[in-house]
């Protein structure tokens, strides 16, 4: 993402997505109510009329609308902005009516807001500082393997493979079995590399993952030297990759990564309610309670409760966030497309960590 200027008279910022992942970031910031500016096509019919029909033309223009909803499609890699039109050239008579803009990478947009949080400025000001792409994750054992990409929005699983392992009585089908798994789970990661060129994390139980390393040296030199780093995990398969990311493993190659940073802050929310100590609460009515006390270090919000959430409600989470920030609190959005996310929803969406115990 890049920053291209921040007009604080009018409260807009123009942004230049540049990765997939900025996608997700503005699919969190851009919201009902906004203003959103950006060049895109529109059909236009020039002429009185009573004219004779003619067909209408598509060109290019600059647009301003009032959003009214984004959808963004993860697997189609859009993002998606439907709303009012609010500004645009007289002569095309667009004011009023409906459009839909799909966001464009490497292009312009200006998102205009009646008043930006500190929480939505941080979001766009942490995509600027990414350093690294996204990271190949494959956890293999004598089951199977799965490989996923993680990226800034969570978890993204690209294969899947489950085996039935012989015996060790039957060492020759043993090690046939175990061949053929090894050459499955090299062609995935190769044909993923032949669309990106990503650094992999190899995860695994025992040996099985020291023996495919093994493989990849012998067969696939290439693959070996795109992996980074080698974990123990105790989990299988996807399980295995989500307790890589609740124990900290990838903290080294994920130190820009928005997921790691939410996994670990939803983890620290578990814990402490398991230890049952009174420093950290959850749901709306008690988060509200614990933050006309002071007590609110981090807020933690799911990005689902957020976007879903009425009117009403969106101005009473809006304006909880903005007193947590004015108290030197911090906000801090988490995804439901990754585990933490949806532990986080289990506990209604919205918990907070405090600075001291309440009762």
């Amino acid at each position: 993402m890049r920053i291209v200027r921040k007009d604080v008279k009018h409260d807009t910022v123009t942004v230049i997505p540049e990765v997939l992942d900025d996608f997700w970031v503005l699919y969190n910031v851009i919201q009902k109510g906004d203003r959103v500016y950006a060049k895109t096509t529109r059909e236009v019919r020039f002429g009185d009329r009573y004219d004779r029909p003619e067909k209408g033309k598509r060109i290019s223009v600059l647009l301003g609308m009032s959003v009214d909803r984004v959808l963004w499609d993860r697997y189609l890699n859009r993002l998606r902005v439907h709303g009012i039109v609010c500004d645009a050239r007289k002569d095309i008579g667009a004011e009023g009516s409906r459009h839909t803009l799909n966001v464009t990478l490497n292009k312009p947009l200006t998102i205009g807001k009646d008043a930006w949080m500190k929480y939505q400025l941080d979001q766009l000001n942490r995509a600027t500082r990414r350093g690294i792409p996204p990271i190949t994750v494959i956890s293999i054992d004598d089951e199977g393997y799965c490989v996923a990409v993680l990226r800034g929005f969570g978890l993204d699983k690209k294969a899947e493979e489950r085996i039935t392992l012989p015996g060790k009585a039957m060492a020759d089908e043993r090690a046939g079995t175990l061949h053929e798994l090894f050459e499955s789970a090299a062609k995935t990661l190769e044909d993923m590399l032949s669309q990106a060129q990503t650094s992999i994390v190899v995860l695994g139980l025992g040996f099985i993952k020291n023996s495919f390393l093994k493989h990849l040296e012998a067969e696939k030199p290439e693959i070996r030297r795109r992996v980074i780093d080698v974990k123990s995990v105790n989990s299988t398969g996807e399980a295995g990759i989500y307790e890589a990311l609740r124990s900290g493993v990838f903290a080294r190659a994920l130190k820009h990564v928005r997921v790691a940073e939410e996994a670990e802050a939803v983890e620290e929310v578990l814990e402490r309610l398991g230890k049952e100590r009174g420093n950290v609460t959850y749901g709306l009515a008690e988060v509200q309670r614990a933050n006309t006390l002071g007590a609110v270090e981090r807020i933690l919000l799911t990005d689902l409760r957020l976007r879903e959430a009425a009117d009403e409600e969106r101005q009473v989470l809006e304006t909880l966030m903005r007193e947590v920030e004015r108290k030197a609190g911090r906000v801090i959005i988490i995804s439901t497309e990754h585990e933490a996310g949806i532990k986080l929803k289990s506990l209604g969406g919205i918990a907070a960590l405090l600075r001291f115990p309440i009762s």
